[in-house]
C-alpha cells in the first residue's frame, strides 16, 4: 500500500477521455481522466458510474436535463441512464465504476476503452 498523489498521476495523462486505472476496491475500478470537449451519448446497461470533479467544471447531459458539476462535486449516473459528459475546458475527474465497465458501453468505436 502506497499513497497515490493525484497531481502526479494526472500529469502522466496525455490524452483527453482516456482513463488511468489507479486501483481496485471491492470489484470497483478507481480511475482518473482528463476531459475536454464532448463525449458521445451512451449508457451502461448493468453498471452505475460516478463522476467526481477534482478540477474544473463538467456538464453531464441527460436527455431531459443537464447537471453541472464543479470542483469537489460528484454525481452517480444510474445504470441504463443515457448520458453525455461535456467539458468546455479541461476537467480532471475521478471515476468509480465496476471493473467490467466499458467507457462507451452500448457503442463501440475508436474511443472505446476496455479494461
Amino acid at each position: 500500500m502506497q499513497p497515490i498523489n493525484l497531481k502526479e498521476k494526472f500529469d502522466l495523462i496525455n490524452n483527453y477521455w482516456s482513463s488511468m486505472l489507479l486501483g481496485e476496491l471491492n470489484n470497483q475500478a478507481v480511475k482518473i481522466a482528463k476531459l475536454k470537449g464532448e463525449f458521445i451519448w451512451h449508457y451502461h446497461e448493468n453498471e452505475d458510474e460516478m463522476f467526481f470533479v477534482i478540477e474544473g467544471k463538467l456538464i453531464i447531459k441527460l436527455r431531459d436535463k443537464d447537471t453541472l458539476l464543479k470542483k469537489n462535486e460528484f454525481v452517480v449516473i444510474p445504470r441504463g441512464v443515457e448520458h453525455k459528459p461535456v467539458a468546455k475546458n479541461e476537467v480532471l475527474v475521478m471515476m468509480f465504476e465496476p471493473i467490467s465497465t466499458i467507457n462507451t458501453r452500448n457503442i463501440e468505436n475508436d474511443i472505446t476503452i476496455k479494461t
